[in-house]
């Protein structure tokens, strides 16, 4: 049975099928085949058609109940289930125990959850009825279905939204522009729940929608994308099949206007004014111009070209790398002097053209643009791009080479001067007239040594000193026979002692660093004062080459070991050069094969003792080892010998710092007085030291010279015997620094031929000192003579 807690007439109608259909009857157990009660045996009893104990059908819910108690699906009944509660009904199967449940006494089937058709539109259950008390199976098991009954609670939706959509412009109405397909997942088998009608709720007049199909057209020809490009088109589809109270959905399409080539270009200026220096390179840019297309892409894409003027041949024109703008470029040279100002015709056409437009053509437009060429100030030009001239190697210093020319191709024509690049000519062998541009040798031209110059001339202006030009001068050295061939290589040679008469020794071969134009030819003979040599004689092959022979036989060391044959050369150019080269011919012992074996004349007889020549070289090696000796011997003495006291020198080897002015004699707390006069005595006085403050004087040398201590005498060795007692003083101290102390005293040296030079006592007198007598203390006190002295009317004055 099935049961509905809606109200509605709708409802209960609808549910008295389910109800009636539901309708449980259970029968005998004919369907497990088993005997009756009544105990007849199964085999006497004849075999008949029984009932089935079960009889199902389908069970129908309605999804989405809202309601709070749990929906009443059926009922399953048994007909051996008397009331008395000893059968329990079980329900297995989908959904058992979680989705539904049943009354095991009274088999009542309840719905628990919220069921949903969109989600599982069938359940697959089984049941069964059993003792309640053994557990044994009354019945087999049968299996039945609950189906659930779908109700429009799903409304149409747009899966793939919103939606991008493209349409050429000017498009006839009814082309399609975008299929739409609207999803409802209501069941399409049961009601209209799932019947959808299409309609266009944004977007007229532009655009219609198909309400069956959901195609989406075009409403309205001749849509321009330069006045409009983009569209939003809003569009809704309903279920129920349109009816009221159907659930509906939307959807929104971007559509684009796609460009189609339906504008000719246009260029925003019909005479375009640009101007470019002279000076500018071949290739240089000289401006832009742009034919206006309102189309996109590839349909606003130009082609330029100068279709008239008088500069077609002098600029060129080409499309930027967009293909929007054209390019204008020099193509030839500009000269402001000869030409100012050009004059072109530029025409701008479309490239890609839609045939089935051309009647809103033409596609193209023209224009004009005037370029002016300023004035440059240039450098000269020379009359020829490079110069080469061939100049004889004898040629005399001061030969013009060649006159270079350049002007100023400027209005002004300003002066040029020239001059030459110094790194083109580091051996200086050429100079440049400075006004006329004569080129001329400056040093001779050796094509041995340099045959080839290149030479960069520059060209300047006057007016303006950073104007420059250069041009490349290839002057070539021509060879001129100035130089006399020489023997190539064989300038020492060999004869057997067995040779004989006539036989070949030598074949000689003449170089000339000259390249005359057909070729060496050289002549050999023998030089005049060997003309009747009796031991060789030259045989001229006619070939450059020639052959060396002998006149006889009987060659041998011990007579003579070594000759010389002059060999006379000339080469077969004007002016005829010659030259002399000496051939040495050795004699040599040889074996059966002519092989040299030696050609020592010495290997047959040594000598006894030794040459003269050696005995001097050992004699002058001993001499030069004596002089060095000496030389070192004297040099060491040098060094080792003691520095000598000159009488006349002062004793001034210590720098003495005072801070403080000293008392004089009448000070003595600082050191004992009669140890000044008395310096011998010094010794017995070691261990007493100034208490009163510290010496503040370095030695600035150490060494006292010997010569000094021992010698002199008088006053001189009171000083030294004072000074080398205190200097022992100071080494036998513990606390003494390691460098001479300077000790102060009031003792003045005696003996000094310049007496006291003490100004103690000089503030007493009020008269002037004289000085001329620092003219008899000697070349040591000149310099002060000549300061402070009168100087000797007798001696003429230096200046």
């Amino acid at each position: 049975a099935f049961f509905s807690p809606e109200g509605t007439a709708l409802r209960l109608a609808r549910m008295l099928l389910p109800v009636a259909v539901g309708v449980l009857t259970l029968l005998p157990h004919g369907l497990l085949g088993e005997p009756a009660e009544n105990g007849r045996a199964s085999g006497s009893a004849p075999l008949q058609r029984v009932k089935r104990g079960w009889v199902w059908n389908q069970f129908f819910v309605l999804e989405e109940y809202t309601g709070l108690e749990p929906l009443y699906i059926g009922k399953l009944h048994s007909d051996m289930d008397e009331g008395d509660g000893s059968i329990k009904y079980i329900l297995t199967g989908e959904g058992a125990g979680t989705t539904f449940t049943i009354d095991d006494s009274t088999g009542d089937i309840h719905a628990i959850q919220r069921l949903d058709r969109e989600v599982k539109a069938q359940y697959v259950l089984r049941a069964q009825a059993r003792n309640r008390l053994t557990d044994r199976p009354l019945e087999p098991e049968s299996e039945f279905i609950v189906k659930i009954q779908d109700i429009n609670d799903n409304e149409p939706k747009f899966l793939d939204g919103p939606y991008q959509a493209t349409v050429p412009e000017m498009s006839k109405i009814g082309t399609s522009v975008i299929q739409l397909t609207a999803t409802d997942a209501d069941d399409p088998t049961y009601g209209n729940s799932a019947r959808v009608v299409y309609s266009i709720l944004e977007g007229q007049p532009y655009f219609s929608v198909d309400a069956k199909t959901g195609l989406v057209r075009v409403s309205l020809a001749d849509m321009d994308r330069e006045t409009k490009e983009n569209y939003t088109v809003v569009i809704q589809a309903k279920d129920m099949g349109g009816q009221l109270g159907g659930l509906a959905g939307t959807t929104t399409i971007n559509i684009t206007l796609t460009d189609i080539n339906d504008n000719p270009p246009m260029f925003d200026q019909r005479l375009y004014q640009m101007s470019v220096p002279e000076s500018a390179p071949v290739g240089s840019v000289v401006g832009r111009i742009w034919a206006k297309d309102r189309d996109t892409g590839p349909n606003a894409e130009m082609k330029y070209s100068i279709i008239d003027g008088d500069g077609r041949d002098t600029f060129d024109i080409s499309t930027d790398p967009t293909n929007l703008f054209g390019i204008i470029t020099i193509k030839k040279p500009l000269n402001f002097e000869n030409k100012p100002s050009y004059t072109l015709k530029v025409e701008g056409a479309n490239i890609h053209l839609d045939p089935a437009l051309r009647h809103r053509g033409p596609f193209k437009d023209v224009t004009i643009v005037h370029v002016s060429v300023e004035d440059v100030d240039e450098p000269p030009v020379f009359d020829s791009p490079a110069y080469y001239i061939e100049l004889p190697e004898d040629a005399e210093i001061g030969t013009v080479v060649k006159t270079v020319s350049a002007r100023d191709p400027d209005a002004a024509n300003n002066t040029v001067r020239y001059s030459i690049e110094r790194s083109s000519d580091p051996g200086k062998y050429f100079y440049i007239e400075i006004t006329s541009g004569s080129l001329m040798t400056v040093r001779s031209l050796d094509r041995e040594e340099v045959a080839w110059h290149n030479i960069t001339v520059l060209a300047m202006e006057m007016n303006n000193p950073t104007q420059i030009a250069s041009v490349s001068v290839a002057v070539k050295v021509m060879d001129v026979n100035d130089n006399p061939p020489s023997l190539t290589q064989y300038f020492e040679a060999y004869v057997c002692e067995n040779a004989k008469a006539g036989q070949l020794i030598q074949t000689v071969t003449a170089v000339d660093p000259d390249e005359p134009l057909g070729g060496q030819h050289f002549y050999y003979s023998l030089a005049p004062e060997a003309a009747n040599n009796p031991n060789f004689t030259l045989r001229d092959n006619q070939d450059n080459t020639a052959w060396i022979l002998t006149r006889r036989g009987g060659w041998s060391q011990q007579d003579q070991t070594v000759f010389y044959l002059p060999i006379f050369i000339s080469d077969g150019e004007q002016p005829v050069q010659s030259s002399t080269s000496t051939l040495t011919i050795r004699v040599c012992s040889c074996d059966q094969e002519g092989n040299v074996m030696s050609c020592n004349a010495e290997a047959y007889s040594l000598p006894a003792s030794l040459s003269r020549g050696a005995l001097i070289a050992i004699l002058a090696c001993i001499f030069v080892l004596l002089v060095m000796i000496l030389l070192m011997l004297s040099l060491r003495t040098h060094r080792k010998k003691p520095y000598l006291c000159d009488e006349e020198e002062n004793v001034h080897e210590n720098i003495v710092r005072y801070d403080d002015e000293g008392g004089g004699e009448e000070d003595t707390e600082a050191f004992d007085i009669a140890a000044m006069w008395n310096p011998r005595e010094a010794h017995h006085h070691l261990g007493k030291m100034r208490q009163d403050m510290l010496p503040e004087i370095e030695s600035l040398s150490r060494y006292v010279p010997q010569a000094c201590v021992m010698g002199g005498g008088g006053g001189d060795s009171n000083v030294h015997g004072y000074v080398l007692a205190k200097l022992l003083e100071a080494d036998m101290d513990p606390c003494a620094p390691p460098y001479d102390s300077l000790q102060t005293y009031a003792y003045e040296g005696e003996g000094s031929v310049a007496e006291s030079l003490s100004s103690l006592q000089s503030g007493t007198s009020n008269t002037d000192h004289e000085y001329d007598y620092l003219n008899d203390w000697g070349p040591r006190f000149k310099k002060l003579a000549e300061m402070y002295g009168v100087l000797d009317t007798n001696n003429p004055p230096l200046w």
